[in-house]
């Protein structure tokens, strides 16, 4: 099997048992396993999918280019991973608005604050970014298989929470649906706010800095 084929074998298996675990088949699993034991081997199944995968993209090596980026890709690919840095940040600032639910506690609705005033989805979109900043950029096979995946599991996981949800909570999903979106700024223009974009802009920094290539900020050097 080559490279790009195992590549593409390991995240189908990523995104399959990704879905399926986290719908039809988690409330069976969680039931007669546990919740501890089934999230153990949630994330066991998800670490030898996803690692598979890189150790299959890493064993490909340098590959050729399907195409030539244009010059332009550059600086979009930069923009777009700043973004993705801060919604990652914002994702994980505490929003008072956003829906909980739980045994015994009471759904409340309040107004989006943050990057969720953006999308309801930050952290899914900050994976979504990151594969499209890669696709632009570095179209070698396997790397491309790398970001498709990611791609396609930050949305599809981004549209089955919303699916899952609305199963849950009925009404008061519709109304939080109501006033936020699922794409990027499908409400309006909105700003992160100062926490997100102050931790997504160190993020995006570090990340680039700590990249094998000169990218972002420091191909300017």
């Amino acid at each position: 099997m080559s490279a790009v084929a195992l590549t593409a074998a390991f995240g189908t298996a990523f995104i399959a048992t990704h879905l399926l675990l986290s719908h039809p088949l988690r409330q069976p699993l969680a039931r007669r396993l546990g919740g501890k034991a089934f999230q153990a081997l949630y994330s066991l199944i998800a670490l030898a999918t996803f690692g598979g995968m890189i150790w299959a993209r890493k064993g490909a090596g340098l590959e050729d280019w399907l195409w030539q980026p244009p010059t332009f890709a550059w600086p979009l690919a930069a923009v777009l991973t700043w973004a993705a840095g801060i919604l990652l940040a914002g994702s994980f600032v505490r929003n008072p608005a956003m829906v909980t639910f739980g045994p015994g506690s009471e759904v409340k609705i309040g107004e989006p604050a943050g990057v969720m005033r953006i999308t309801r989805h930050p952290m899914m979109w900050s994976f979504a970014l990151w594969a499209l900043s890669h696709m632009l950029v570095q179209p070698e096979p396997s790397a491309l298989v790398v970001a498709v995946t990611v791609l396609v599991m930050a949305l599809a996981g981004a549209a089955g929470q919303d699916v899952k949800k609305r199963k849950h909570l009925g009404q008061a999903w519709a109304e939080w649906v109501a006033k936020t979106s699922y794409l990027p700024f499908g409400k309006g223009l909105a700003l992160p706010g100062w926490p997100a974009f102050l931790g997504g802009t160190a993020i995006f920094l570090l990340a680039t800095w700590l990249h094998p290539l000169p990218v972002g900020v420091w191909a300017l050097r």
